[in-house]
């Protein structure tokens, strides 16, 4: 194998699926991510000031129906537990969260950011898919420079 067909950036696609969100204590939900073709698909939710107190976690969501009609919270296949992250601690300002699944039973995913409690700042959320045929791909509408 070729040292270019080795780069990460033949086998993972970065979208913006969130933009920031002020502070607050609503769930937020980002946009929906079309994994055709994708054996996984990982989110990170990157945070800014979060309040004494806050209860921010994320979990992902999945459909298969194009109009997501059908969307329910996806479950762990071992535990049958939602696939969610723990709550973030109260020092944890400017980090992030990341969840990550792989062989997709549904076709779209989406993260859902979960506040509350107290304020937390959401700075964006960016997903990643996992591709299962890699190929050089294009540039997705939320990317500036592919390169």
């Amino acid at each position: 194998m070729s040292v270019l067909n080795q780069m990460l950036s033949n086998h993972v696609q970065p979208i913006r699926v969130m933009n920031a969100v002020a502070a607050g204590t609503s769930d937020q939900n980002s946009d929906w991510v079309d994994c055709q073709n994708c054996s996984g698909v990982r989110f990170i939710a990157l945070f800014g000031a979060l309040t004494s107190t806050q209860v921010t976690s994320m979990k992902l969501q999945g459909a298969n129906a194009s109009n997501k009609s059908d969307a329910t919270d996806l479950l762990d296949s071992d535990t049958g537990t939602v696939v969610t992250t723990t709550a973030m601690a109260d020092a944890d300002s400017n980090k992030m969260l990341v969840a990550e699944v792989h062989r997709l039973k549904c076709r779209y995913v989406r993260a859902v950011i979960d506040r509350g409690t107290a304020n937390a700042v959401i700075d964006g959320v960016i997903a990643e898919k996992i591709i299962k045929h890699p190929t050089p791909y294009a540039k997705d509408t939320t990317q500036a420079v592919a390169t």
